[in-house]
């Protein structure tokens, strides 16, 4: 056994969380081993084999449960080198009681942020864009897509959908749209957000910088201006290793 190996294991008999498949509780047992510390971001996990011996599973259930890890970012899998303990990402937290546009919200938290654009033009609709946003025949469609990182960090990618009405030069946003939406009399009062949990698929997987299937944070949103009529549609993609949506729950009246 390396050192590492030593740090992880301990002296004492290895006890897995209880409930579900095996592999899960050593997954979990992995996890737990990260969050407190006993291994860090850069330190190898021992290898296949060994971790097999020590916890007294078989090989395919460690497989698997790296696997799992991996996905999760958790892990990284260097070809001819082995596994290792990722480097971990500092989480951002958004409240959900607020309608900011991201650039605000991250610079409410002191936070630099910069953007790669992928897209910025203008578009014929897809029948949902014009159901959604309620356009009128032969009306066409801003889109905006974007990169969003802190750093070198990728944290989100934003695809938002407008009304070529209410934003004609896509190519004039330089940072918020909503600071842009507000110098025009556009930017929306409410707004009505569904989040989901999903794995990413290789493109976002590619631009978000971690591997292919990682779990990700979809989240839709439909804005609405003080007249009630949709202004926005965005549909944003973000990291699940680095970000935590945040409500405050109150007891009705």
């Amino acid at each position: 056994m390396t050192d590492t190996s030593d740090t992880l294991f301990g002296s004492g008999a290895i006890i897995l969380p209880q409930g579900g498949p095996l592999y899960l509780q050593l997954k979990r047992w992995i996890e737990n081993a990260v969050a407190r510390g006993a291994v860090k971001a850069g330190d190898a996990l021992p290898s296949e084999r060994d971790l097999a011996a020590k916890v007294d599973v078989s090989r395919v259930t460690v497989r698997k449960a790296v696997q799992q890890l991996v996905r999760d970012g958790v892990l990284v899998q260097r070809h001819g080198s082995g596994t290792f303990v990722a480097p971990q990402q500092n989480r951002v937290e958004q409240s959900l009681s607020q309608l900011t546009s991201f650039t605000e919200d991250m610079a409410r938290r002191g936070m630099a942020v910069r953007a790669i654009w992928l897209d910025r033009g203008i578009y014929a609709p897809s029948p949902e864009e014009t159901m959604i946003l309620g356009l009128s025949p032969g009306e066409r469609v801003a889109r905006i897509e974007r990169l969003r990182l802190t750093g070198d960090a990728p944290l989100a990618i934003e695809r938002a959908t407008l009304s070529s009405m209410t934003l004609p030069d896509p190519e004039a946003i330089t940072s918020s749209l909503y600071e842009h939406l507000e110098a025009s009399g556009n930017r929306p009062v409410r707004a009505i957000q569904r989040i989901r949990a999903a794995n990413l698929g290789e493109d976002d997987a590619r631009l978000l910088q971690i591997p292919a299937g990682a779990a990700a944070l979809y989240v839709e949103r439909i804005a609405y201006l003080p007249s009630g009529k949709v202004v926005e549609l965005t549909r944003s993609v973000y990291r699940g290793d680095t970000y935590d949506f945040v409500a405050e729950l109150r007891v009705g009246a």
